[in-house]
């Protein structure tokens, strides 16, 4: 084992405290705004620290209340789950058979990196075709459309991370298995989904957060809370005359919240699915 030299130390310990700054520092000021009271918010000089705690912005938007900001933003929160989660489910239980295939029959990868080249095109030049098929089948403003939007987009990303994890499956292991006499659907059920199941939890988690964050779309095809998800509901915060910037944090860390257990949850997988294939034996 070489021995590192202190000044590479600590160059090292420097830049991971560095780049921890960099991605918590928003993170902190936005849980700080949401407690801080509006005077402090728009004091000048500014105050980084609030005087007084003020928890009132989350009583407001966690209250059931009819017609309520609370109310609206609860029935997004449940929205958003809802589609964030129908699309997940099924651009899995989707990509599971073409990543596979994909995979153990690498002349028709081609089609595979087709369908991924549409993630070239802006979300814009889909808007148009995507709005008049949810019309014509009546499923504008509906959770159920724009997961099946969501879907289009989650599909190809899956299929491509599953793939990978697939590729680092050994395929004599299924050899083996069929010359013993295990059917096609023994083999994935038994040996080859359990071996993948850490890159399949990352691959739903990438997918569940890419709906969860997902705007364009979302503002495109709902239009009240039966269908609005939370991006949507944070950006009605934001769209007044006069913003309550303080309400807009609260919002935004409520809204952070399920990704940030769900990532919790299966931190194990997670990291297990990161590092699967990048060390070959």
């Amino acid at each position: 084992m070489e021995r590192q030299s202190p000044l590479f130390s600590v160059f090292i310990h420097a830049s991971a405290l560095l780049l921890a700054v960099v991605i918590l520092a928003p993170v902190a000021w936005l849980l700080i705004m949401s407690i801080s009271p509006a005077a402090d918010l728009s004091a000048k000089p500014l105050a980084w620290w609030p005087s007084d705690i003020d928890l009132s912005r989350y009583r407001t938007l966690l209250s059931a209340v009819e017609n309520s900001a609370g109310a609206a933003f609860i029935a997004s929160l449940l929205n958003s789950i809802k589609v964030a989660g129908m699309a997940t489910l099924a651009a899995v239980v989707v990509a599971v058979p073409a990543a596979w295939a994909v995979s153990r029959t690498p002349a028709v990868a081609w089609s595979l990196y087709a369908v991924i080249a549409t993630y070239m095109l802006p979300p814009v030049a889909l808007a148009v075709p995507l709005y008049m098929g949810l019309a014509y089948f009546g499923l504008l403003n509906s959770v159920f459309g724009l997961a099946l939007v969501y879907l289009t987009i989650l599909a190809p990303f899956t299929t491509w991370l599953l793939k990978s994890g697939f590729d680092s499956i050994p395929r004599e292991i299924e050899s083996a298995a069929m010359i013993d006499g295990a059917r096609l659907d023994q083999i994935l059920r038994i040996l080859t989904l359990p071996l993948a199941a850490p890159v399949m939890a990352t691959s739903a988690l990438f997918a569940f957060l890419l709906a969860w964050d997902e705007f364009f779309y979302a503002l495109l095809f709902t239009s009240d809370q039966r269908a609005k998800t939370l991006t949507v509901a944070i950006a009605d915060l934001a769209g007044g005359r006069v913003s309550d910037y303080g309400l807009i944090a609260t919002a935004g860390v409520l809204a952070a919240l399920p990704p940030v257990l769900i990532g919790l949850i299966m931190q194990r997988a997670l990291i297990s699915g990161l590092t699967s294939g990048g060390v070959k034996g």
